[in-house]
């Protein structure tokens, strides 16, 4: 089975079939979010510390750094949120963009072995990307389009996945180091786009064997309840064979439904995870006071 290990300086994550799901923590990302894209322009990254401190306490195995600020110098703040990140905790990171400067400025100050995120099949992306993971000994996430933009065709996706793992390949990058995202389109716009990303999972699984991930969110973009439709869809995701998501931690009913999943997929043995996170504690004095009721009401039944 593939397992693909991402590293800081002192912790290791291994994203794997036979694994527990990995959980990447989306929050560290400004598009959308104009207060933390403004503070970070501006050398203010109170809001990342606390995303950070949020996301692990919620259970996020890893963290996605992303600092695509609208004409800011990216290349030197992602570098700067990489550092500040790494200084807050040993989980291992994800670094996201789509300017290759800036990844290239992000991993030249990561420690460890990072994800980048990400590569598509455009041969100019493939160029440019796939020689920095080489050179710093990174693994990275595939994209599953290329220059004619994104298949409805699950068919397609795949064989672009294929071309992006044998390229991979020419650079010497195994494809225990390619994680493949299938893309999630929004279900309100394409109806099938769930049995897509299902189908595809299992196919990236059984026969390319690499390890896949997503930006799970998207699958509920524009719907009411998003949370709802995350949840259940992460839940199949993970039936279907994915191995880990960027995703929000802080939802709580995403966070049980993936903690569920792994426990039907056996990758939660002895169910232990589930239960040190969902056993209820009895109020102190409770166990003490529950065994004298028991006893009493032995000795009542005796003397009847």
């Amino acid at each position: 089975m593939t397992d693909t290990i991402i590293s800081s300086h002192k912790k290791e994550v291994v994203i794997g079939f036979e694994r527990p799901f990995v959980v990447i923590g989306e929050r560290i990302n400004p598009t959308g979010r104009k207060l933390l894209a403004a503070e970070m322009a501006n050398g203010d990254f109170s809001r990342v510390i606390a995303d950070v401190e949020a996301q692990l306490a919620a259970g996020a195995h890893m963290l996605d750094v992303n600092a695509g600020i609208p004409l800011a110098d990216e290349p030197a703040i992602l570098a700067e949120t990489v550092k500040l990140v790494q200084s807050l905790t040993d989980v291992p990171l994800s670094i996201d963009s789509s300017i290759v400067a800036a990844l290239e400025a992000g991993l030249s100050v990561y420690k460890g072995k990072a994800l980048v995120n990400s590569v598509t099949a455009e041969e100019d992306r493939l160029e440019s990307v796939l020689p920095l993971v080489k050179k710093y000994g990174a693994a990275v996430v595939a994209i599953s389009n290329d220059e004619t933009g994104i298949s409805q065709d699950p068919n397609v996706r795949f064989e672009i996945a294929r071309k992006i793992v044998n390229r991979a390949a020419d650079y010497g990058i195994p494809a225990c180091d390619v994680v493949v995202d299938p893309l999630v389109m929004p279900i309100g716009a394409v109806s099938t786009s769930g049995r897509q990303v299902f189908e595809l999972c299992h196919r990236l699984q059984k026969e390319l064997k690499v390890n896949t991930t997503c930006g799970a969110s998207n699958v509920s973009f524009g719907l009411p309840n998003r949370n709802g439709i995350n949840a259940a869809f992460m839940a199949m995701a993970i039936s279907s064979g994915m191995t880990s998501a960027i995703t929000n931690p802080l939802h709580t009913e995403i966070m049980s439904a993936i903690m569920g999943a792994d426990v039907l997929m056996g990758h939660d043995q002895d169910c232990m995870r589930w239960i040190r996170k969902f056993r209820e504690v009895p109020p102190a004095g409770a166990d003490g006071a529950e065994a004298r009721g028991r006893r009493e009401t032995r000795r009542r039944r005796v003397e009847a």
